[in-house]
């Protein structure tokens, strides 16, 4: 999956399949964790969100399924 690169003090990079709703996060840690089901919108929201990592703790982390891919 392609990611772009964010200013985040916690995130390295994100990314989305739309065709799956799957989301990719790489950490700062260099952990690579996908997250299943996200909705597209919010993908969106979190790509705009002022604070990805904030966002990320409140929308995202223990809202979806979830997997560590590296």
């Amino acid at each position: 999956m392609d990611r772009k690169n964010i200013e985040s003090s916690m995130i390295r990079s994100i990314g989305y399949d739309s065709s799956n709703s799957t989301l990719e996060i790489e950490f700062n840690s260099g952990a690579v964790w996908q997250y299943f089901d996200v909705p597209e919108t919010l993908w969106y929201e979190f790509e705009g969100a002022e604070s990805q990592g904030k966002f990320f703790h409140r929308e995202i982390k223990n809202q979806y399924s979830e997997s560590q891919v590296g």
